[in-house]
């Protein structure tokens, strides 16, 4: 049964328990989290990052996740026409059902590359696998940032070693920081469960702050856990949870060649019964803690949106299904209109109104309401008539900014978060390339 917006908003409460305070700098977007979780190390994962200069001078930039052998993989991908070489190569490697290692680069999408491309992937492929002392089909590849460009592989023919020998256990947030490109922040989730009388742990690191509108997967993410689930209950679970936590998430409607989510189980957790079917009641703590996962990093990629300066959850209500909710709240999300409005603290409902309409989907001119933070603004097609101006201008100066539509046609309701648009996110994108 699929994971409803409600379960999305719990979960994302559940997996920021245990928290510690960190400092945030001038440079940070204003949306980030003020704390980090403890994140715990998982059974079987060992990690290392490295400075391999793909394309930054001075950062890291490549990543290596060793796994232990008999760990569980699931993806989802982009459904872009245009995917990037590794997605295509994780597509085919998922046949095996089996993992031993994760590259993850940024600087480079390795997308648009053609052949060149394909045996960028394979060449990392060969020198992580002599490395970790696996098969080349056992290793995993995700690459971010510019498309078009080539892929010098060859770059990191000269820190695989040193990655391999300097991969432990903690240090979850330099992995996050490895992969980040326009990212102001690194982000990561941590969440416990029980199956059976065994706790298991799941940890989540993502990146993403543009070029986001995800199609069964998002940006990039990687979820890891010690519990024993079989590669076909783990991809099931995932395809489950994705769907109302980073499918319900956009930046600026764009969909990237190279969105990837990948899952990885160990099973490393003494004691823990093995699972082999999504549908394993014993699985209900531990679906419970994964969409916390998910969740919770999702909201952070919408609170990094680039230039972003507001959170918006858009919630619909009233639509004759699911289906139809999730389709105007992201026309309303995706709306230039609407978020330039929010980044100018003005609850234009007149430009809600516009992207309900051209939603595409059932909506009655004459039923519809709109509450902009609790206050509604326009009530069964004209404005309110109890609407205040001062009111509802302060209550735009909010951080987070809660946007309502009442359609008053049926029981369908869904809800998406995304957030402003404003001039800096012109800068980043126009200067992206220099």
């Amino acid at each position: 049964m699929r994971a409803s917006a409600c379960d999305a908003k719990q979960a994302r409460q559940t997996s920021t328990q245990d928290k510690t305070i960190v400092t945030m700098t001038s440079r940070i977007s204003p949306l980030a989290p003020t704390s980090v979780p403890a994140m715990p190390p998982i059974a079987g994962v060992r990690f290392a990052t490295a400075a391999a200069g793909v394309r930054y001078k001075g950062r890291t930039d490549v990543l290596l996740m060793v796994l232990d052998p008999g760990t569980a993989v699931a993806g989802v991908f982009t459904k872009s026409k245009c995917p990037s070489a590794p997605v295509e190569w994780c597509r085919d490697k998922l046949k095996g059902r089996k993992a031993r290692a994760l590259v993850v680069n940024s600087g480079n999408a390795n997308a648009f590359t053609g052949k060149t491309g394909r045996e960028a992937c394979a060449f990392t492929a060969r020198i992580a696998a002599k490395a970790v002392g696996c098969k080349p089909d056992e290793v995993f590849l995700a690459s971010t940032g510019v498309i078009g460009e080539p892929l010098n592989a060859s770059v990191f023919d000269g820190v695989m070693d040193t990655l391999v020998a300097n991969a432990r256990t903690d240090g979850w947030l330099d992995a996050a920081r490895a992969i980040m490109t326009t990212d102001t922040f690194p982000k990561v989730a941590t969440a416990k469960a029980l199956i059976g009388n065994t706790t298991v742990t799941v940890n989540g690191i993502a990146k993403g702050a543009g070029m986001i509108m995800p199609d069964m997967a998002t940006m990039l993410s990687f979820v890891f856990t010690d519990a024993p689930i079989a590669a076909a209950a783990l991809q099931a679970l995932l395809k489950e949870c994705v769907a109302d936590t980073f499918n319900a998430v956009t930046i600026d409607g764009d969909t990237s060649t190279s969105d990837t989510l990948i899952a990885f189980a160990t099973g490393a957790a003494a004691g823990a019964p093995k699972i082999g079917k999504a549908t394993d009641p014993r699985l209900k703590g531990f679906r419970k803690a994964f969409m916390a996962v998910l969740a919770d990093l999702a909201e952070q990629v919408a609170r990094d949106g680039e230039g972003a300066r507001k959170l918006v959850e858009i919630q619909v209500e009233g639509a004759v299904s699911k289906a139809s909710a999730r389709k105007i709240a992201m026309s309303i999300a995706n709306s230039p209109l609407v978020k330039t409005a929010i980044a100018g603290e003005d609850a234009n409902w007149g430009r809600v109104v516009m992207a309900v309409g051209k939603a595409g989907e059932p909506a009655d001119r004459d039923k519809l309401s709109i509450w902009f933070e609790g206050i509604r603004v326009a009530h069964k097609g004209a404005r309110d008539p109890s609407y205040d101006e001062t009111q509802v201008s302060q209550a735009m100066k909010s951080q987070t900014i809660a946007l309502k539509v009442q359609l008053g046609l049926g029981n369908g309701r869904d809800r998406v978060l995304t957030c402003d648009l404003t001039k800096e996110y012109v800068a980043i994108n126009g200067d992206y390339r220099s």
